[in-house]
């Protein structure tokens, strides 16, 4: 009987445990596709501190033929210059073509992204692929890294 009830227990336990890693998986993708979102709806109202709050430091970003690492939301800010990206580029706003989960865990997830720039006219400017992992850390889910071909 002892031999039985353990059996049924592990069934039971092995049973279970998918269920509760896909909630857990599942829960992960929406708060870090939610993040992705705020991360472009931020960028795009070149709101400079709500954009650093999508980010979990230090953060990481890979462009250019460069590494450039943030410690805090200052140094992620004193790199960006809306004003001037803007009057070099034509950029007026960015949008996700594709936001696609390559692999997820319960603190963190790896995105594949494809975004477009565009002008004020709507016209594309330019498309780039991208990966973004995010993670959550001390209760936040932000950005951690990204990695992209975009200047």
């Amino acid at each position: 009987m002892r031999v039985m009830m353990t059996s049924l227990f592990v069934c039971l336990f092995v049973a279970a445990a998918p269920a509760a890693i896909a909630d857990e998986n599942h829960a992960a993708l929406k708060a870090a596709r939610q993040v992705m979102d705020e991360f472009m709806t931020t960028f795009n109202a070149r709101d400079e501190a709500a954009w650093a709050a999508t980010f979990n430091y230090p953060h990481v970003r890979f462009a250019s033929g460069q590494v450039m690492i943030s410690d805090n939301a200052k140094a992620v800010t004193d790199r960006m210059d809306f004003a001037a990206f803007s009057k070099s580029t034509g950029w007026d706003h960015s949008a996700w073509d594709a936001v696609e989960a390559l692999d997820s865990g319960k603190e963190k997830v790896h995105f594949k992204v494809t975004f477009s720039r565009y002008t004020a006219e709507n016209e594309k400017i330019a498309t780039y692929d991208s990966l973004y992992i995010v993670t959550f850390l001390e209760g936040h889910w932000g950005i951690q890294a990204r990695s992209s071909f975009a200047p």
